[in-house]
C-alpha cells in the first residue's frame, strides 16, 4: 500500500510522510522548502513532491491520502466541553455545537486543491481522515518497536482534544481518556510563552531553557490552572481566552488576558533573563511537568506496570525536562518513546502509519530520523561551481576532526535532512564541548539567538552511560539526563546552568559517517562527544539544500563549511 500522509491540519508545521507496505521512505516539513519557519497556512506541497521523488514514483502511484483531522460528532462530549467553556463567546459556542466541522471541511477543500496541483486525482484515491491525536498516538507507538504500551499525546489542540491517553496492544490503539479545548496544557505553556515575549509554537523551547535560571516557589501559577488526580481545568479569564478577553499586543490578539497584565504586570519584552520573568518560567515549568507526571500515573499507571513502555507524542512531547521526569517515573526497567518529530509536523507521519496499519500493512520501527533530501557530491560542486565559490575536495573526516580539536567551529551538511526539529549531525553547527566560551561565540555571531540558551551533545553510544548516569535510550535529543560531576567541567560548553544535558546518542548504525566523525575527534581529544546545534540563524528554518547551506554560511561569521566531500573556508 502506497500512502501519503499530510499534516499542516491546524494551520502551521505543514509536512509530508511517505509509507510503502508499512515502511517510512520519506518525510519532511515543508518549511525547509519554502524558508519560512513553521510555513503557517500553507500546505505540504513541495514536502510531497519531494516523497514521491524520494521513492521514484508517479503522483498517480499514491493509493491513499492520509490527513490528521477528522470530523467530530455532535453526539460525543467534545464539542459539547467546547460550547460550555466558551459561554462568554458566544458565537464560538454556538458555531461548534452548530457547525463544529468547517474547519475540516476548510481543510479537505485545501488539500484536494493541493493534491489537484501535484497531479494527484482526488477521485481516484481513498481519502482517510485521522483523528489529530490519533495520528500523533500512532507516530509514536506504531513507529517505536513496541508491541504492548502505554500511549499519550499531549499539544495544544486538534480538532477538539487537547491531551489524549490511551495504550497500544498488538498494533491496535486504543484510547481511554481525552480532555478538551480550551482546558488545553500545551495552550496553558504556550499563552505563558508569550507572556514571557515569545512567539507561541516557536518560543515554548527558551522558557524551557529560561526555567532553570528562576525559582519556581517565587510565583504563584495556580490563578491560572486548578487540578487534580484525575484532571485539571483552565482559567480562561486569563490564558487560552478567545475574542474579547484576550490582550491585545501591537495590535495582535494573545492567548493571554488583559486580567494576566493586572495580575503581573507588563508581559516581557527584550532578549535578557530577568526578573521577575524567570521565576514565572521556573513556575510555569514546574507545573507543566508535575501535571503531566500526575496524570500519567493517575490514567495510564496500569498500563506502564503491565508493559513498562511509555509512547509519547505531540508538541509537549518536545519538552525534554517534562520527559527526565517521566523517565524517572518509568525507573531503570522502563523505556519513553518519545516521536522525534513530535509536534504537528509528525503528524503526517502519524495519519500515514495509522492508514496504512488500518488497511492491513505491518508497520516497522523507526530506525532514524534522516527522512529528507540528500544530495550527491557531483549535485554539491555543481552549486559551488555555479556561485563561483572556491572549495577542496578533501578527506572531511580527518580534516574537520582536526579543525574541531582546535577550537574552530565547523557548519557539517551531509547526508539525507533530518526530519523534526533536532539537528542530528547531517544538517549541523558543530564545536568542540571542552573549550570554554565555544557556545557564545555560536550564539552571538553564528545563530544570533539569545545568549543564555544552551547547546546539546552528540555523544558516542559507548560514553554515553558514563557521561548520563543512565543507559535509556536517546537517539533524537528528546530527553534531559543529570551529567556526572566528573564530566560536568570538562563539557561546560553543553551543560546546562542545572547540570543537564539534551543529548543524541550516536551509534554506528543511526549515522556511520557522523559516528565515524565523533570517533576521529574522540582519538585527538579525549572527548568523547561535539556540540551540535542545528544549522539555522535565528528565525530560520534548518537548511535543506546546498543553496541553504551557502546562504547561511556566507550570513553568518561562520569560517568553515563541511558540506559534502567538500570543505569551504572563508579565510581560503
Amino acid at each position: 500500500m502506497i500512502v501519503l500522509g499530510l499534516g499542516g491540519a491546524v494551520g502551521h508545521d505543514p509536512a509530508a510522510a511517505l509509507v510503502i507496505d508499512g515502511n517510512v521512505i520519506a518525510a519532511a516539513e515543508e518549511e525547509r522548502f519554502l524558508r519560512d519557519k513553521h510555513a503557517k497556512s500553507q500546505q505540504a506541497e513541495q514536502a510531497a513532491l519531494y516523497c514521491l521523488r524520494q521513492a521514484q514514483i508517479k503522483p498517480t502511484d499514491v493509493q491513499v491520502v492520509a490527513y490528521p483531522f477528522a470530523p467530530i460528532s455532535i453526539f460525543g462530549p467534545a464539542r459539547w466541553h467546547y460550547a460550555r467553556r466558551h459561554f462568554y463567546a458566544p458565537d464560538r459556542a454556538l458555531t461548534a455545537l452548530l457547525n463544529g466541522n468547517r474547519r475540516f471541511q476548510r481543510n479537505k477543500t485545501d488539500v484536494f486543491t493541493m493534491l489537484q496541483k501535484i497531479g494527484i486525482d482526488p477521485q481516484k484515491i481513498q481519502f482517510v481522515p485521522v483523528e489529530h491525536h490519533l495520528a500523533h498516538a500512532s507516530s509514536a507507538y506504531h513507529l517505536s518497536g513496541y508491541r504492548d504500551a502505554a500511549i499519550m499525546s499531549i499539544d495544544g489542540v486538534g480538532e477538539y482534544c487537547t491531551t489524549w491517553f490511551g495504550y497500544g496492544e498488538g498494533g491496535e490503539i486504543k484510547c481511554t481518556k481525552e480532555f478538551y479545548a480550551p482546558d488545553s496544557l500545551g495552550g496553558f505553556y504556550g499563552a505563558v510563552t508569550e507572556f514571557l515575549g515569545f512567539e507561541m509554537l516557536d518560543g515554548e523551547f527558551k522558557v524551557m531553557g529560561m526555567a532553570p535560571y528562576g525559582d519556581a516557589s517565587r510565583f504563584n501559577i495556580s490563578p491560572l490552572i486548578k487540578a487534580t488526580a484525575q484532571g485539571f481545568k483552565i482559567n480562561t479569564k486569563l490564558v487560552n481566552c478567545v475574542g474579547w478577553r484576550r490582550y491585545k499586543r501591537d495590535g495582535k490578539g494573545t492567548f493571554f488576558a488583559q486580567r494576566l497584565v493586572d495580575l503581573w504586570g507588563p508581559a516581557r519584552q527584550g532578549d535578557e533573563i530577568d526578573e521577575p520573568y524567570v521565576h514565572i518560567a521556573a513556575a510555569v515549568q514546574k507545573t507543566l511537568e508535575d501535571l503531566v507526571l500526575g496524570l500519567t500515573k493517575y490514567h495510564l499507571g496500569d498500563y506502564i506496570k503491565k508493559s513498562q513502555r511509555l509512547c509519547y507524542a505531540g508538541g509537549v512531547a518536545l519538552n525534554v525536562k517534562c520527559n527526565k521526569r517521566l523517565i524517572e517515573y518509568l525507573g531503570k526497567n522502563g523505556e519513553l518513546f518519545v516521536q522525534p518529530a513530535a509536534s504537528d509536523a509528525g503528524s503526517a507521519l502519524g495519519a500515514a502509519t495509522y492508514a496504512a496499519h488500518q488497511l492491513g500493512d505491518t508497520i516497522k520501527p523507526m530506525q532514524h530520523a534522516y527522512l529528507g533530501p540528500e544530495y550527491s557530491n557531483d549535485e554539491i560542486e555543481a552549486t559551488l561551481q555555479k556561485r563561483n565559490i572556491r572549495h577542496d575536495r578533501v578527506p572531511i573526516i580527518d580534516v574537520v576532526s582536526d579543525l574541531l580539536a582546535k577550537g574552530e567551529v565547523v557548519a557539517w551538511f551531509q547526508g539525507r535532512m533530518e526530519f523534526g526539529p533536532r539537528s542530528l549531525g547531517n544538517r549541523s553547527i558543530l564545536g568542540n564541548p571542552s573549550l570554554k566560551g565555544v557556545s557564545d561565540l555560536i550564539n552571538s555571531q553564528i545563530k544570533y539567538r539569545e545568549r543564555w540558551r544552551p547547546f546539546c551533545p552528540s555523544i558516542l553510544d559507548r560514553a554515553a552511560p558514563e557521561i548520563l548516569q543512565s543507559a535509556h535510550p536517546s537517539p533524537y535529543m528528546t530527553f534531559t539526563f543529570d551529567v556526572a560531576e566528573k564530566w560536568k567541567s570538562r563539557l561546560k560548553e553543553i551543560v546546562h546552568v542545572d547540570g543537564t544535558a539534551r543529548p543524541q546518542i550516536v551509534t554506528p548504525l543511526s549515522n556511520r559517517r557522523y559516528y565515524e566523525l565523533l570517533t576521529k575527534f574522540y582519538s585527538k581529544t579525549q572527548i568523547p562527544c561535539l556540540l551540535n546545534t542545528s544549522l539555522n540563524r535565528r528565525g530560520e528554518p534548518m537548511v535543506c539544500s546546498p543553496d541553504d547551506a551557502l546562504n547561511m554560511f556566507y550570513g553568518s561569521d561562520l569560517q568553515n563549511l563541511a558540506i559534502g566531500d567538500f570543505l569551504v573556508q572563508k579565510s581560503a
